[in-house]
């Protein structure tokens, strides 16, 4: 059969039917998991009701809802969400997975969570799955060596109804990162890295690939950020291969198999990477060690620089295209060309989502806050675990108490002010440094603006009031340094 790239492995394991040699078109392929949530199912569920459907395979299903749930604390569960067509959609979800047996982590659930962090987090995501969702940021779950991305909601009802889904091919794209990363330098710093060098339209078409020394010696939280923003650089798809990391993230997670199930599928598992010599339509180095914590600065993730840069002018820019997007985007966020990125003073701050809300993300800020507390001029900072299960672990561990003293507000999980569609939002003009993944015009509230950089690097800007890089925090004094 020749070399293979992992994406040719799991794509071709999973083909029911595709077009005949030479004939266009999209090939049908299985899908293994589908992952559910209450902002795109109503309508899906609906259209089983009318077609007189149930779904093909309802166990295969994991349902929350995570977009419009309040983070404040949760008296009355539902009943606590003021929006009345945010409540509706989070009450039909219910209904819904009711009616047609799908298991979900409701509001009272302690697993409720973000459905990207929940699905890896009970061993729901496994390698060699094909996974969707109606989400594009399903990408990360391609992190453990499965076939994921974000589908519609006739897909959505498609794969409910028939546990398939027609898919166009994609080409394969190869990023080797390679080198030891220095040491503020984060998962969340290299992929903003690589899409302000693509642009996010540099992975349109692709499957992109995550390889390398520097990938390999990642932790999972870590990998899942990357295949996360996989999205925003134009991909469909992000990956990374199969090795001891992934194993050992999965073993004993609830959804996993076990006994001899568990020494069959790693056996299998061991052979999902792609093979040595494998030919990828497209090729990127990135060398580590030169990479620099990354912020950016207007309303597109290709719209980064390093802590150290500045703001880049249009005048700069030979394309006209590109010029007058610049010029747009320093409008809408408030900037002007020239200015220092660590001039950049910030309202709000907001660690979470689904790019940033795992346990490592929480311990990474957390060190950052140990002893020191935020600025006077930041109105509000959030700590928003991505379940209930990270909540709790990071409570464990004392983290709460950290954010707490710091002068965050320690919230419940969801996906909360990483999108404008419950009530933790920026009001206009209102900026704000986020550990999510889009930056748009508008995405964490009307008139918001939004800076995305890593979870330590929210915590320094937090405690300076503006953008700075770590090592420029003041010392703190040894008895503090020793709690």
């Amino acid at each position: 059969m020749g070399k293979r790239t992992l994406f040719e492995k799991l794509w071709q394991r999973h083909v029911v039917s595709e077009p005949a040699p030479g004939e266009l078109g999209p090939t049908l392929l299985y899908i293994d998991r589908h992952l559910v949530s209450e902002v795109t199912s109503p309508q899906a569920f609906e259209g089983l009701r009318i077609a007189h459907r149930t779904p093909r395979r309802p166990e295969t299903a994991i349902a929350t809802a995570d977009h419009n749930v309040p983070t404040t604390a949760r008296v009355g569960s539902i009943a606590s969400i003021a929006d009345p067509a945010a409540r509706a959609q989070v009450e039909q979800l219910g209904k819904n997975c009711a009616e047609f047996r799908i298991t979900q982590f409701g509001l009272e659930d302690r697993r409720q969570g973000i459905i990207h962090v929940i699905g890896p987090e009970q061993g729901g995501t496994l390698p060699g799955m094909t996974v969707v969702a109606g989400d594009s940021h399903t990408s990360t779950h391609g992190a453990f060596g499965a076939l994921a991305f974000g589908i519609g909601t006739s897909e959505v009802e498609h794969v409910l109804a028939t546990q398939c889904l027609y898919v166009r091919p994609m080409k394969t794209m190869l990023v080797r990162v390679q080198g030891e990363l220095p040491c503020t330098v984060t998962a969340k710093d290299v992929i903003l890295a690589i899409i302000g060098r693509i642009g996010t339209a540099g992975g349109t078409g692709y499957a992109v690939e995550f390889g390398g020394s520097t990938i390999r010696g990642m932790s999972m939280e870590a990998r899942m950020t990357l295949c996360n923003m996989a999205i925003e650089a134009g991909a469909r798809v992000g990956l990374i291969g199969v090795d001891q990391t992934t194993i050992d993230y999965l073993e004993g997670r609830p959804y996993a198999p076990f006994g001899d199930l568990w020494n069959d599928a790693v056996t299998y598992w061991r052979s999902l990477a792609s093979d040595e010599g494998a030919c990828f339509d497209a090729v990127l180095e990135v060398d580590a060690t030169t990479l620099r914590p990354m912020v950016t600065w207007g309303t597109s993730p290709e719209m980064v620089v390093p802590i150290d840069g500045r703001v880049p002018s249009p005048l700069d820019e030979s394309d006209p295209v590109k010029a007058a997007g610049i010029a747009r985007a320093l409008e809408y966020m408030g900037l002007a060309a020239g200015m220092a990125i660590t001039d950049i003073r910030l309202d709000k701050i907001f660690i979470g989502s689904c790019a940033n809300g795992r346990i490592e993300d929480f311990r990474a800020a957390a060190a950052v806050l140990r002893g020191r507390h935020v600025a006077q001029n930041i109105k509000l900072a959030l700590a928003v675990p991505g379940s209930g299960l990270v909540k709790a672990q990071a409570e464990s561990e004392g983290l709460d108490r950290i954010f707490r003293d710091a002068g965050f507000q320690w919230r419940e999980a969801g996906c909360s002010m990483c999108l404008g569609m419950n009530d933790d939002r920026l009001s206009p003009g209102e900026r704000c440094a986020s550990t999510s993944n889009r930056n748009f015009e508008g995405r964490q509230g009307t008139g918001g603006r939004s800076h995305l950089v890593s979870p330590a690097m929210a915590a320094a800007a937090a405690v300076a009031g503006h953008f700075v890089p770590i090592d420029w925090l003041s010392p703190l004094p040894q008895a503090e340094e020793r709690l």
